[in-house]
């Protein structure tokens, strides 16, 4: 607070001259006594003094010094003797005469705030305040106020500024003075250890110092000068404490606060002095302290495994790093509590786990560990849980509260790791391992061969990175088993065998797999051998993968037999054999095995078959048909022989058990099979070997004739091919040839001529009798063309020659065939009951069986409509014959009106071929009322003209023909009309077009407009 006291400049309360030698006097007389009382060896009672204030004379004005504490105090007994003998120690006295509380608590207030000042102007208005209050009777009995009266001890220069000093008091007072001043301290704590301390005092203004146990400020201090409010204070247990408290204690300076007064006395008939309370009893103190807080803590842990790849079998190790998030780990007779802390191995799973708050539904567990802890530090899992097999594996501990018995009560709550983290999980890597089945079980020299092998992990799931199989590169390489039979199984390769080639596959995952092809060696066996090498796996593949893996050689299931391929050479030892007579052949044998027929299976391959067979085909009448193509499950076969299996010379026909002996005459060949086993190839040696021949003659048959017989394409178009055959007979001679020749075309009535061929064939070499074609030729004429063959020896002389016009020597070359077109004219107009037809005039080809209907339709209105609806008549179908005008069959119309004739052509199954058009020009027919009679014409007048020629006869003919002129000139307007109408409209008949009868439609109409 402010108070606005004004302070006296130095000289301002010196008495008036007049009475500045009365006043040196008298405190000449006082300093005299003093010393002398000194000297003298006087009592220790303390006589009061004037302290600071003004005496001109009037009397005094201001404080009084204390001769027991050296305060200054001020009288409250106007009009008593001044207190100058020795004062009492100071009495707090908390009522004065009939002063009220809240008067004594302002008394308090004013000498506390400005009772000791060292200014007389203000304690002059401190002692004029203090008479105000406390002698108020007295202070204004002088018949003015009691400040105009007593300002006048003071020196007129300085009553202003008393004056203005007093007013402040005045009106601070009221307002500052604290007539119960308080001071209290409550703390409040939020949780264990942060709370807040409140302090609360009256005046709001105090100030002291707080002193906390168990507890800092924000500073981190335990003690702080504060003022009211509040404050955040932190609890500082002891380490290890399971409960303590927090207090708090404060003192503050209650100076110049509260309903209470230091009071002095002297004498009976001396003034009553009073000051301020100071010191011990006009202090404030306060203090507060919690209730016991029990300490809990909260241990968490986090972990990092040992290894981050863990071999199957080995243990797996997990690091622990405890730490205390709340509190101090709780100590219990000098020792920290037990928490038990329990660690659970979950997997295997096939790729790092997704992180998480727990683990997912269904986990594995591969085992549970615990692990005692005895305050944060570092700890290790005890390692008893071994990998069992392949896959990513994740630790998650936990600290139950509940299993944790009486010390449950200390741990704050419970705690669980989250799951999958990568640094709690280990690997145990896979081991990738295959199976393989060799595609071919039998093959011969230059097959593709091929190998599928089966992919799995032999100790567990198939790892997996980021969602993706981990790839594994398997190699394969083919040997070439030494030897010449199938291998024999073990663990190692035989270092005899022989690589052909090496193949890779990279697996995703596991499943099937086809290998690249090796191609297949000459005869023998080969084996498949697969392997997995580490070092051959990219660099971030290699931890994921156990250890190297390698095939076994020689597993049946994974080896081909390349089957050795058979050759037979032989030789009869004559071609002709008579019939009844013996044939004899000797057959080489190459190409088996050193060893075959001794081979007798080992359950997986089969034995070797040891019987080679020679069969005698015949007799054929040819020997053309000895070729590749024969096929043996038919031909006649004379008889069979068997020699072993093996390489070697071999002797047919020359004993009595293996007689050769044919009975027909004919054509025969030995063939020569092996039907093949694991070893060897099937063989068949071929029917069209010569050397493997012989011929049985038939007896001399007689010589006949050479003979051609002819026939050529009967019908042609013009542009289309056609030729001529020859069947030739007899005995042909070698070297003869054939040459064809056509001649014309020429018209076919007449004669034929044979003199200039358009065409002649290249020479056709005749082998043997048989039928020979000429090739084909064309023309571009319609007419007969007549050949002529002529078969020719070596020599070129002729043998046979055909007649110009021979029977089947002929084509008949025609035009192509024009396309199918209709036209008609219907009868323009008919009186009602007279019949009408329509004629169509056909034109182009008509295909064999066409026939030709007609069909009226009855109009009823602007527009040409031909349906069901309007039709009125359909006439029994005309064959047709060819190209030609056929009229329909007579219609006789019931019904007056317009009529229309549409035409329609069908072929032998009565699809239509063409149609007319509803409403076309031509097709249409008037139907009108019959005629009245006409009258006879009256007799000529005189002077007439004379009527001579031929008698009465034409006049008939006369008026009919001026009927038939006026009809034509309607059905031709009529006609035109509708041909503009249907024109105009876009509906044209294709005969119209074709014909040209738009086109004099157009005339007609230029004609018109003329």
């Amino acid at each position: 607070m402010s108070s606005a006291i004004t302070v006296g400049s130095p000289g301002a309360g010196d008495p008036p001259t007049r009475r500045r030698g009365a006043r040196l006097v008298a405190t000449l007389v006082i300093l005299i006594i003093a010393i002398g009382t000194m000297l003298a060896g006087a009592s220790p009672a303390h006589a009061g003094s004037h302290g600071v204030g003004y005496d001109i004379g009037e009397g005094w004005l201001g404080s009084y010094s204390t001769d027991s504490d050296g305060r200054q105090a001020y009288c409250i007994d106007l009009g008593m003797n001044a207190p100058f003998s020795p004062t009492s120690e100071p009495q707090t006295i908390t009522s004065l005469d009939s002063l009220s509380r809240q008067q004594i608590a302002e008394l308090n207030y004013v000498l506390a705030r400005w009772g000791q000042s060292g200014d007389p102007t203000v304690t002059a208005a401190v002692a004029l305040y203090v008479w105000s209050v406390g002698d108020p009777g007295v202070y204004n009995s002088h018949g003015m106020s009691g400040d105009d009266y007593y300002v006048a001890r003071a020196p007129a220069g300085v009553r202003g500024t008393i004056l203005s000093n007093l007013a402040t008091m005045r009106a601070e007072a009221p307002v500052n003075a604290v007539v119960d001043p308080s001071l209290s301290l409550a703390i409040d704590m939020a949780d264990q250890y942060a709370g807040t301390l409140t302090v609360a005092a009256n005046p709001s203004h105090l100030q002291g110092t707080v002193n906390l146990t168990g507890a800092v400020f924000g500073n981190g201090s335990s003690s702080r000068t504060v003022g009211a409010g509040q404050f955040g204070i932190t609890g500082t247990p002891a380490d290890g404490a399971p409960s303590y408290q927090i207090g708090a204690s404060m003192s503050v300076s209650g100076d110049g606060y509260g309903a209470k007064l230091s009071l002095y006395t002297s004498a009976g008939d001396e003034q009553r002095i009073i000051a301020s309370v100071a010191g011990s009893p006009a202090s404030l103190s306060a203090s507060a302290q919690t209730p016991v807080i029990d300490l809990d803590f909260q241990p968490v842990i986090a972990t990092q495994v040992s290894s981050r790849y863990v071999t199957e079998g080995d243990a797996f190790v997990d690091q622990l790093e405890v730490t205390l998030t709340k509190g101090t780990w709780t100590r219990l007779g000098g020792s920290r509590i037990p928490i038990a802390a329990e660690g659970t191995l979950y997997g295997p799973f096939d790729q790092q786990p997704r992180e998480a708050d727990s683990p997912p539904l269904g986990a594995p567990v591969a085992g549970v560990e615990q692990v005692t802890l005895t305050g944060a530090g570092s700890y290790t899992s005890p390692g008893m849980i071994e990998a069992p097999s392949s896959g990513f594996y994740t630790w998650v501990w936990k600290i139950t509260k509940e299993d944790q018995g009486e010390y449950a009560q200390y741990l704050t709550g419970s705690f669980t790791d989250r799951f999958g983290r990568v640094a709690e999980s280990s690997v145990t890597p896979f081991q990738p391992q295959a199976v393989s089945t060799a595609d071919q079980h039998l093959a011969v020299a230059g097959d593709p061969l091929t190998d599928t092998i089966v992919v799995s992990s032999g100790n567990g799931p198939w790892l997996r990175v980021d969602g993706e199989p981990i790839p594994v590169v398997f190699e394969g390489t083919l040997y070439r088993v030494p030897g010449v039979r199938p291998p024999t199984e073990s663990a190692t390769i035989n270092p005899d065998a022989v690589p052909i080639g090496t193949v890779t596959i990279t697996a995703t995952g596991p499943g099937r797999y086809i290998a690249p092809m090796v191609v297949a060696p000459a005869g023998g066996f080969v084996t498949w051998v697969w392997e997995m090498k580490k070092a051959s796996q990219p660099d971030w593949v290699r931890p994921y993968l156990a250890d190297d893996w390698a095939d076994r050689y020689g597993i049946p299931v994974e080896s081909t037999s390349v089957r050795w391929p058979l050759h037979t050479s032989s030789l009869l030892r004559e071609y002709n054999v008579h019939p009844g007579g013996r044939a004899f052949d000797v057959v080489t044998v190459t190409g088996f095995p050193a060893d075959h027929g001794d081979f007798h299976g080992d359950g997986y391959w089969q034995a070797d078959t040891d019987e080679v067979t020679h069969v005698v085909y015949g007799p054929f009448a040819t020997d053309t048909v000895l070729t590749d193509d024969l096929d043996l499950s038919t031909a006649p076969v004379l008889t069979r022989l068997t020699t072993p299996a093996r390489n070697g010379v071999y002797q047919l026909g020359y004993t009595d058990s293996d007689r050769i002996t044919p009975t027909e005459p004919g054509y025969y060949v030995v063939v020569s099979s092996f039907a093949g086993d694991d070893r060897v190839r099937p063989y068949t040696s071929s029917p069209a070997d010569v050397l493997e021949r012989f011929y049985v003659p038939p007896p001399t048959p007689p010589v006949i004739p050479v003979t051609v017989i002819t026939q050529a394409t009967p019908e042609a178009q013009v542009g289309e091919p056609f030729e001529d055959l020859a069947l030739v007979q007899g005995d042909v001679p070698a070297g003869s040839t054939l040459v064809f020749r056509a001649y014309g075309p020429q018209p076919p009535d007449e004669a034929p001529v044979c003199e200039e061929p358009f065409y002649v064939s290249e020479p056709i070499a005749v082998t043997q009798a048989g039928v020979y074609r000429s090739g084909t030729t064309t023309t571009t004429d319609t007419g007969a063309v007549y050949w002529i063959e002529t078969l020719y020896d070596s020599d070129e002389e002729v043998l046979a020659e055909g007649v110009c016009g021979a029977p089947g020597e002929t084509t008949v070359v025609t035009a192509q065939p024009q396309p199918l077109a209709v036209t008609t004219k219907a009868t323009p107009e008919v009186e009602l009951g007279k019949p009408a037809t329509d004629t169509a005039t056909v034109t182009g080809t008509v295909p064999e069986g066409a026939a030709l209907t007609f069909e009226t339709y009855l109009q009823g209105g602007d527009e040409p409509t031909c349906t069901a609806d309007e039709l009125v008549q359909t006439t029994e179908p005309i064959p047709l014959d060819g190209a030609g005008e056929y009229i329909s069959e007579s219609v006789v119309f019931e019904t007056i009106g317009t009529y229309y004739w549409v035409e329609t052509v069908y072929d032998i199954e009565g699809a239509e071929l063409t149609r007319g058009v509803c409403g076309a020009p031509g097709e249409t027919t008037l139907v009108s009322e019959k005629p009245s009679p006409t009258p006879t014409p009256p007799a000529p007048l005189p002077g007439e003209l004379a009527y001579t020629g031929g008698g009465d006869w034409p006049l008939p003919f006369g008026i009919g023909a001026g009927i038939l002129l006026l009809a034509g000139f309607g059905v031709l307007a009529f006609g035109r009309r509708l041909a503009i109408y249907r024109e105009r409209n876009g509906y044209v008949r294709e005969e119209d077009l074709e014909n040209g009868a738009l086109d004099d439609l157009g005339s007609l109409d230029h004609d018109d407009e003329g």
